[in-house]
């Protein structure tokens, strides 16, 4: 696998830690898009308000380097939740490809509460389902139920792309 892979989903479907094990398995770098947000994202994911899309453009920009800087391969995690976002990163590095999170809101609720202290408060999680848009046909990517193992996302992100 040489191109880059953003893993993306809605807030605590599991990005960062799925991420971060399906780079170890292919022994690439990892990054995680909450390190890319400014000061400014930050303030306002934590006061409770959702970010809108002139905040994060400079944040998908700078994501969007990274993935360009790694065309060897990479993996990212960010919410990547818009088409318009994943064309954004798209621009930088044509192709990147994309391992959807997917999960029910009750799934994923559950999930974001064993989570303490993370920026991104549970109250905006019913924002991230209205702005979601899943991968379209035309894609390059697949969507993987959370609802199992880490290892198991991993397998089957991983036969995927090996074609099994």
């Amino acid at each position: 696998m040489t191109s880059p892979i953003v893993v993306m989903g809605v807030s605590g479907s599991g990005k960062s830690t799925v991420g971060a094990a399906l780079a170890q398995r292919l022994r690439v770098p990892f990054a995680d898009a909450d390190d890319f947000h400014p000061p400014a994202n930050i303030a306002k994911m934590t006061a409770g308000h959702a970010l809108d899309d002139d905040d994060r453009y400079p944040w998908l920009e700078a994501i969007g380097v990274w993935l360009a800087d790694h065309p060897g391969g990479g993996v990212m995690s960010c919410s990547a939740l818009k088409r318009a976002y994943r064309d954004q990163l798209r621009r930088h590095c044509a192709g990147v490809k994309f391992l959807h999170l997917s999960g029910t809101a009750e799934v994923i609720a559950r999930r974001q509460a064993s989570r303490p202290g993370h920026f991104m408060p549970a109250s905006l999680l019913a924002s991230q389902f209205d702005t979601l848009e899943p991968l379209d046909a035309d894609e390059d990517g697949i969507s993987i139920d959370v609802d199992q193992s880490i290892d198991s996302i991993v397998d089957s992100y991983v036969n995927h792309a090996e074609g099994k």
